[in-house]
């Protein structure tokens, strides 16, 4: 099995050769397993970009929670109220959609993606979010301060919040 090869090495190797590639040819195959590869990590980085840009709104959206707050520390009863309200950011917007469909239509795109999200979102909140831990008085300092990017997020402790407190098992250990 030969090492894997980024597509511009590939491609630059096969111009080199002035043969032409045939459909079943070697060169043609490695043309296409290189272009694959690519296309494969190319998502994959995509998918993690979205997820973390998803990630660091919900980090926006605690400290907008907490700026106005006078609070050192905070309950877990808060971190669930912040969690829900973020949960319910778009249940406004979704309900003037709805009010304005008129009955019989089928959805639009933009009512099914906000479903979609939300039942995403209440799905994660039901089985635990990870979030910023607010009972430790530095984490909130932290937070407070933060300045909008993923390096500074490393320092702060961390927690799993669930949107029902008696459905979490006992052995479950909060994440430092």
């Amino acid at each position: 099995m030969p090492l894997a090869k980024s597509l511009t090495k590939v491609s630059k190797k096969i111009a080199g050769s002035s043969a032409t590639l045939h459909a079943k040819g070697r060169k043609f195959k490695q043309l296409s397993r290189a272009t694959e590869r690519e296309a494969k990590i190319r998502a994959k980085k995509q998918r993690h970009m979205e997820q973390k840009n998803h990630e660091l709104l919900f980090y926006l959206h605690i400290q907008e929670s907490i700026q106005n707050r006078q609070e050192e520390t905070f309950t877990m009863e808060d971190m669930r109220e912040i969690v829900t309200l973020w949960v319910c950011r778009d249940d406004e917007e979704l309900k003037e959609i709805d009010r304005n469909r008129r009955p019989g239509r089928p959805l639009t795109s933009k009512q099914q993606l906000l479903k979609e999200k939300r039942a995403h979102d209440e799905h994660v909140f039901e089985t635990g979010i990870r979030t910023p831990d607010l009972r430790d008085k530095d984490t909130v300092i932290n937070v407070r301060n933060w300045n909008g990017n993923v390096g500074a997020s490393t320092a702060w402790k961390f927690t799993t919040v669930h949107k029902n407190p008696s459905a979490v098992p006992q052995t479950e250990t909060d994440m430092s």
